[in-house]
């Protein structure tokens, strides 16, 4: 199993990546938007915890910048239903932090919040993993956590039909400008960029 790929950055969009390793070969990797956020420039190098799926027809890897995140997606694959994609849409929209906190806490709405997962999906999700990432380690700030104006932003644009996904690219484009906003005016800023 490849586990970890260390390299240059040759490639870099949104849902993959192309990493060229010393020994030359270069391995394209599927990333969560969360991931993408954090990467170097092009031409930089970087290393990725990776998780290798083997189907008849593909060798696929999935890249992750912490190893906290490349667990919980492997926990995820591990639920009813959840397929790799699925939980690479959890894992990016929430972070890995906020996913195993909504599950311990049995919070199917915040699972809900993300693009593709329907209330019987998120249910089965907290049942299937209930009690099996109590040994993933949490921190107070937690890696791929957003701050707390990040979250009332999130959910207030989420009230007003935003998409998950939409709404987390476009306040993280309003923070990576222009900082931590007040909540009333990230969301303003957040609302110009989704039109």
């Amino acid at each position: 199993m490849i586990a970890r790929v260390r390299g240059e950055l040759v490639v870099r969009e949104l849902e993959r990546v192309e990493v060229f390793t010393p020994g030359g070969v270069c391995y394209e990797i599927l990333i969560p938007n969360s991931v993408f956020e954090r990467l170097p420039k092009l031409g930089e190098t970087v290393t990725l915890r990776t998780y290798q799926i083997v189907r008849e027809d593909a060798l696929i890897l999935y890249g992750f910048l912490e190893d906290v995140e490349r667990v919980v997606f492997a926990k995820l694959l591990g639920a009813n239903g959840v397929g790799p994609r699925l939980a690479l849409s959890l894992v990016g929209a929430l972070g890995a932090q906020s996913v195993v906190r909504a599950i311990r806490e049995r919070n199917s709405a915040a699972l809900v919040s993300v693009s593709g997962v329907g209330k019987k999906t998120a249910e089965r999700i907290v049942l299937d993993l209930t009690g099996k990432l109590d040994d993933v380690l949490l921190s107070p700030a937690g890696v791929g956590a957003r701050a707390p104006g990040m979250e009332e932003a999130m959910r207030a644009l989420g009230a007003l039909g935003v998409l998950q996904a939409d709404a987390e690219r476009a306040i993280r484009s309003v923070v990576q400008e222009q900082g931590n906003l007040p909540p009333p005016e990230l969301i303003r800023q957040a609302l110009t960029r989704l039109k």
